[in-house]
């Protein structure tokens, strides 16, 4: 039973990391029946959806790096380079400041329902002009902040906040969107699993963790991103995101109606 419960465990995280509709709330929500995980299984399965991304882009990134002389990829390079700093010094304040929303249901299902209708509101508004591939500053450095706020409010969901903060900040097109998004988002993510992953052996150590279990969430979050995010830069090319921001107010209203009657906490 174990096993099943760390395979729906890797498999929620694979589809959920990069989708628009909050990795973080489904697993903890999740975990209310599948049993609660240590922060290093957490951080492991987080780390395979990563990997999943870092290999889906691995020709891009390395076209940046071997072709930094390049205007065009030297610009592109230096504003993933900002957002990413501005990411990682606003994230150190709000850790020391040690500002983070109790992670539980109801916060969590207030967070999916208004993120629905702000991404259904911020489409139409994008909409109205014509979208461009190009990546502003102003974008860059808007995504470099809602990574963080996406951090500290559990439910809001760290690819929903920043592509659609791209898209409203430049006009920028849902697929230059989510790749500007998703390659900030590597280089963030993996220096947060790290700075996690240290905290947490330093304060717990690995005794009690089944490595067995662990290699097995890593393995299937990983395929399960791959699969998830190959399909997501597939549909969005010809759809809206409409029907995640939808799926996020109707899981939200369920949410809230079962923290009500004290089904979940």
């Amino acid at each position: 039973m174990e096993y099943i419960n760390v395979i729906l465990l890797g498999i929620i995280e694979g589809i959920t990391e990069f989708l628009p509709i909050s990795s973080t709330g489904h697993l903890i929500i999740a975990e209310q029946w599948l049993g609660e995980r240590s922060d290093t299984f957490n951080i492991v399965i987080q780390a395979g959806a990563i990997l999943a991304v870092t290999i889906i882009y691995w020709r891009r990134l390395m076209e940046l790096a071997l072709n930094f002389h390049k205007p065009e990829n030297r610009d592109y390079a230096l504003k993933l380079i900002v957002a990413f700093g501005i990411t990682a010094v606003l994230g150190l304040i709000v850790k020391k400041l040690g500002f983070q929303l109790p992670e539980n249901a109801t916060p969590i299902a207030w967070a999916l329902i208004i993120g629905g209708f702000w991404m259904i509101a911020a489409e139409a508004l994008a909409g109205r002009n014509p979208p461009t591939t190009q990546i502003s500053w102003t974008v860059a450095i808007l995504v470099g902040i809602a990574q963080v706020v996406a951090g500290v409010f559990p439910g809001t969901s760290r690819s929903g906040a920043t592509i659609f903060v791209a898209m409203l900040a430049g006009s920028v097109s849902r697929a230059a969107a989510a790749e500007f998004t998703f390659l900030v988002g590597i280089p963030t993510m993996y220096a947060a699993s790290a700075y996690s992953l240290m905290k947490t052996l330093k304060d717990q150590g690995t005794a009690g963790e089944d490595w067995t279990l662990l290699a097995i969430a890593f393995v299937v979050s990983t395929i399960v991103a791959f699969i998830a995010v190959k399909w997501l830069l597939s549909y969005i090319q010809s759809n809206r995101f409409t029907v995640f921001a939808i799926y996020r107010i109707i899981l939200g209203a369920i949410l809230l109606s079962m923290a009500y009657a004290g089904m979940i906490a």
